[in-house]
């Protein structure tokens, strides 16, 4: 298979220069990334309200979609919660397409371009991801990156699931967590006087008066454009499957600056998340613990910053320290490489535990974003889920009203996370655990809803189980989000409820 965009041709060609043992095996892995971006895009063709979609009518040979311009778009019957590359081939007006980014082209649709290319982008990397797998040994990791490390395709449901814009092969290479690299960090000398510290900044980040900051080294040679301090000796580190947070040897978890636009957001750190670091972990510590022990958050441990979203660092516990002996602590975004999600007993017991959690919580006033790479599952050792563990507290939505229902106060909270709307505090629960983190572990509609029937007549019945078992499953509308430029905040999908 030859490439067929520019940024496949672009990866080939580099791949040529500095891996040319790759390049069969990326030229052979296009057609397998194509569809599982493909697929990614069918989801969102046919079930996000994107304005030049007039209608959608579903016949036994799959779904049309009729276009503001007259055309019709004919592909099979959409699955939602598919996780699997079911769609290769969609035909629009007559030509048949099996590139995502072709397609996108021809629909010429508003704002498209900057979208079209990231799609093109995500393919090759997609299979660039692929083509550099090497097998990892039967017995499950000992170290938490290694977990980590296991998720190749990226986001479940994004057409750019594996898009790195302004990332060279060398980089990617050098620095994705699916090609298993070793990074160095280093450390740019800040005055403490200029420096905003949250937390306890370890002595070994300090320097005399100056607080040292971890820094990524593509942020460093494409943002900040500075070399590292001097004599000051970094961190070879382990990157996690967010990229930009990577695991200390033996320690804690850093997140760094990385101002790239990674899936469909810019990931740098604002100077507000650094001051509201502290406060937020202790709040999420003392909800814990009203969870009758069934769930751990990560605590932040330190967080600082020059006063720029650029160079800024947060340093928090490893999710690991919370395994007991013959525990493993793993991200949800990796059971499908354990076997264990092949099961629908397990899938059930699953759901039972994260929507008890996930409910329970969302009744105190707190809706967590608790998708595959936020949310960490304890597993004893038989593989039956235990426990969860939540990291990174920046885009959880909390109700002051809730909580004051149940007695517990708030203080010192950003502004930004506080809301009493209840549309905004289920679309958070339920798209990012019901359309995320579920949906993607049962990898179809048929096996989310049997494993939701399994475990949901047992919640508590609140208005908010209602809403789960009864309504549409709202889903962030990523292709939207890129297709509608200057509008911040989500904007949503509702897909068909797996119950009904």
């Amino acid at each position: 298979m030859y490439p067929s965009s520019p940024a496949e041709t672009e990866v080939a060609d580099e791949l040529a220069a500095v891996r040319p043992d790759l390049v069969s095996g990326y030229a052979a892995a296009l057609p397998g990334a194509r569809a599982a971006v493909l697929t990614r895009l069918w989801r969102a063709l046919t079930h996000e309200p994107l304005p030049w979609v007039e209608r959608r009518d579903r016949d036994g040979a799959g779904m049309t979609l009729r276009l503001r311009d007259g055309r019709r778009l004919h592909g099979p019957t959409p699955d939602p919660y598919a996780t699997a590359a079911y769609v290769t081939t969609v035909e629009l007006g007559g030509t048949v397409h099996d590139d995502p980014a072709r397609l996108l082209t021809d629909l010429a649709v508003p704002h498209g371009g900057s979208f079209t290319a990231e799609v093109a982008h995500s393919s090759a990397s997609l299979a660039l991801s692929r083509a550099a797998q090497v097998p990892w040994p039967d017995e499950w990791p000992v170290t938490d990156w290694e977990w980590e490390q296991r998720v190749v395709d990226g986001h479940p449901y994004h057409p750019n699931c594996r898009a790195r814009p302004g990332f060279s092969v060398a980089e990617q290479l050098g620095y994705a967590p699916e090609h298993r690299p070793v990074v160095q960090l280093g450390l740019v000398p800040v005055p403490a006087e200029a420096a905003l510290v949250a937390g306890d900044w370890p002595d070994e980040l300090r320097d005399g008066a100056r607080v040292l900051l971890p820094v990524h080294p593509w942020q460093a040679a494409h943002v900040l454009k500075r070399p590292y301090g001097g004599d000051l000796h970094g961190f070879a580190a382990r990157p996690l499957m967010s990229l930009r947070t990577l695991a200390l040897p033996g320690g804690p978890h850093v997140k760094t600056a990385l101002s790239a636009r990674l899936t469909s957001s810019v990931r740098d750190i604002s100077v507000g998340s650094v001051t509201s670091s502290a406060v937020l972990s202790a709040f999420a510590q003392r909800l814990a613990e009203r969870t009758d022990g069934l769930l751990h958050v990560t605590r932040t441990l330190g967080a600082a910053t020059d006063g720029t979203p650029e160079l800024a660092a947060v340093l928090r516990e490893s999710p690991r320290i919370h395994a007991g002996p013959g525990e493993q602590v793993v991200p949800v975004a990796s059971l499908t490489t354990t076997g264990l999600t092949e099961s629908a007993s397990w899938l059930a017991e699953f759901a039972r535990l994260t929507l008890t959690v996930g409910m329970r919580l969302l009744d105190l006033g707190v809706a967590l974003e608790a998708h595959g790479q936020n949310l960490l599952v304890v597993l004893d050792s038989t593989g039956a889920p235990r426990r969860l563990v939540y990291r990174d507290l920046a885009d959880i939505r909390v109700s002051p009203e809730r909580l004051a229902r149940h007695g517990i106060e708030i203080s010192a909270l950003p502004e930004r996370i506080l809301t009493d709307d209840v549309t905004a505090l289920r679309r958070k629960l339920f798209g990012s655990l019901v359309a995320g983190t579920l949906a993607a572990t049962a990898g179809s509609g048929p096996a989310l809803g049997a494993a939701l029937d399994a475990c949901v007549r047992e919640l508590p019945r609140t208005p908010d189980t209602g809403a789960l078992r009864e309504t549409a499953v709202p889903a962030k509308a990523l292709t939207l989000m890129r297709l509608t430029p200057g509008r911040t905040g989500d904007q949503w999908a509702e897909l068909p409820n797996p119950l009904l």
